[in-house]
């Protein structure tokens, strides 16, 4: 009886960009069966490739979003170094950001209909695990409530980041070189901060009525958030940056 056989080197992940939680674009499976009655020897098959995203037929021309859906088209992977060097589809970074396509007719709250405040071409970082990626127009693209777009990138400096709703952008604190009896730490056993000082905040969220609430954190606070929430981001400059919703910010330091 044949049997399958998959190994780390069956993963295949051409022409999409890898990252932390990968979601390849096929995956090959290795085939065996045996050759003689009796004797169980190796034989190979052409691997078997499963397309992950979605692809829409080039006869498919147009695509509307419904609701409060967005279509983004995913921005092309680094596949170098600031210093110029190549890098393997395994080390490549998937980008959380791209370029909106279209939108839909937004939603209804309450009595009031809510349209997305988003103009087409406009660049934009989305949550990293949001939305279904689709191959369409020969690209790749996700389709993502609006939501899931953290803010508006209008240069390539993650600090120039303007959240959306009820996201906050924080610079994250340098994390301490020392423990409280003067031992230097390594990079391994530094702890990753959760504090950091918010450098631009959102609009707020929507209420029962379609009216914009403001949020309980302004620029300029210190705050400490919850560990495991938002999107990390590096800066130009070498510092990090963190997008969470407010509510995963838990207090505010003075």
């Amino acid at each position: 009886m044949a049997t399958v056989q998959f190994s780390a080197s069956s993963v295949s992940s051409k022409n999409l960009p890898s990252f932390e939680g990968l979601r390849p674009s096929a995956i090959r499976t290795s085939i065996y069966s045996p050759l003689r009655q009796g004797n169980l020897s190796l034989r190979s098959f052409r691997g078997l490739v499963v397309t992950a995203a979605t692809t829409v037929t080039p006869k498919y021309t147009a695509l509307k979003p419904l609701g409060d859906r967005v279509l983004v088209k995913i921005k092309t992977a680094e596949e170098k170094t600031v210093g110029g060097i190549l890098l393997p589809t395994s080390a490549q970074t998937k980008p959380q950001g791209g370029e909106v396509v279209v939108v839909g007719e937004g939603r209804t709250i309450g009595k009031n209909k809510v349209e997305i405040d988003l103009k087409t071409g406009t660049q934009v970082v989305y949550s990293k695990y949001a939305g279904t990626e689709l191959e369409f127009n020969g690209s790749n693209h996700l389709i993502l409530k609006e939501d899931d777009i953290v803010g508006i990138l209008e240069t390539d400096d993650v600090k120039d980041l303007k959240p959306l709703n009820d996201r906050v952008l924080i610079k994250v604190a340098v994390a301490e070189n020392k423990t409280a009896g003067g031992l230097l730490l390594t990079d391994a056993t530094k702890e990753k901060p959760s504090i950091g000082t918010v450098i631009a905040v959102g609009p707020g969220p929507l209420d029962e009525e379609g009216k914009r609430k403001p949020l309980s954190v302004s620029n300029g606070n210190t705050v400490l958030y919850s560990k495991y929430a938002g999107n990390d981001f590096k800066g130009a400059d070498g510092s990090d940056y963190i997008t969470l919703r407010a509510s995963d910010v838990m207090a505010v330091l003075s």
